[in-house]
């Protein structure tokens, strides 16, 4: 007897975290957020308000990926549509955290042009791996919202 009802959408667990879209950004999100964190570390903290919020961004977004990474794998999820929500606010909140941190340290890197070189290259780095994280955490904010609708 055929079933009417629609499928829902399957939430990853276990290994399917590394194999499913947008799970699979899990791991470049922790590389970049963890390049951006050391990298600000490493500078000389010049004007401490904008470095100080990104590294709280930073810390913050790579200690939350790791602890979703976690409930992902070990399936604490349920396959529930709340958590397919969830995934969705969280990871739009981290890309806002992440666009307003790294319009900050571009802002702060700019104004230090003519000060100490290493810490001028180490702060451009900080930008380009700042926005690169934001673009991940973007692009798994659109892909979880579009998981989300389909529960």
């Amino acid at each position: 007897m055929a079933s009417n009802t629609a499928t829902m959408g399957n939430l990853p667990s276990g290994i399917g975290i590394c194999t499913t879209i947008p799970d699979i950004l899990y791991v470049p999100e922790l590389v970049f957020g963890g390049l951006v964190w050391i990298l600000v570390a490493c500078t000389l903290v010049v004007p401490a308000n904008p470095q100080g919020w990104v590294m709280f961004v930073s810390v913050f977004c790579f200690i939350m990926t790791f602890i979703w990474l976690l409930v992902f794998a070990c399936g604490g999820h349920h396959n529930r549509g709340s958590w397919a929500a969830a995934d969705f606010l969280y990871h739009g909140l981290a890309a806002f955290f992440y666009l307003s941190a790294s319009v900050a340290l571009a802002k702060v890197t700019l104004e230090m042009k003519d000060g100490v070189l290493r810490n001028y290259q180490l702060d451009i780095s900080a930008v380009v791996f700042s926005y690169i994280a934001t673009l991940l955490y973007f692009i798994h904010t659109i892909l979880s919202a579009i998981r989300w609708k389909s529960f």
